[in-house]
């Protein structure tokens, strides 16, 4: 047990895997990058496989055999991984270097701080938070300066 409770999962075969046929992989696959990447729905903390599935109709079995299959994780794993591709770029973005954690966290999806820091951490081996100082001290040109008082002359 490492920080944030993490736990390596151990890999098993599930036998509905081999039951999609590759076509049908490409298919679900292409569908799948669509609604969640292109139509951002990652963002959304309610967007559920169960609702990934029947805006797909299909069922949840298949969401989770294509995910396993084509990007060799879980479903939650993969939204997961597009918020945190989000959050990383939002975290060094001067125009948000104002924002909160919890402010960081609901804008790509998370519904919680807490959930957003373990897989952040799970991801990416450092907090947010210490992403985002460990950036800014790489860069301090991104760094926003405090405006100058102009005299009313």
């Amino acid at each position: 047990m490492g920080k944030y409770n993490i736990t390596e999962l151990k890999e098993k075969e599930a036998a509905y895997r081999s039951l999609v046929s590759p076509r049908l992989m490409d298919e679900m696959q292409e569908k799948i990058m669509n609604i969640i990447v292109m139509q951002k729905k990652y963002r959304d903390k309610d967007y559920s496989a169960k609702k990934l599935a029947e805006e797909l109709g299909t069922n949840t079995r298949y969401i989770s055999a294509v995910v396993n299959v084509r990007f060799h994780m879980n479903y939650t794993s993969f939204v997961n991984k597009y918020r945190i591709d989000e959050a990383m770029s939002i975290l060094v973005d001067k125009r948000y270097q104002d924002l909160r954690m919890e402010e960081v966290s609901d804008m790509v999806g998370f519904a919680n701080r807490q959930s957003f820091y373990a897989s952040f951490y799970k991801i990416m081996g450092t907090t947010p938070r210490e992403y985002r100082l460990k950036h800014l001290q790489q860069h301090p040109a991104m760094v926003k300066q405090p405006r100058r008082k102009r005299s009313s002359d």
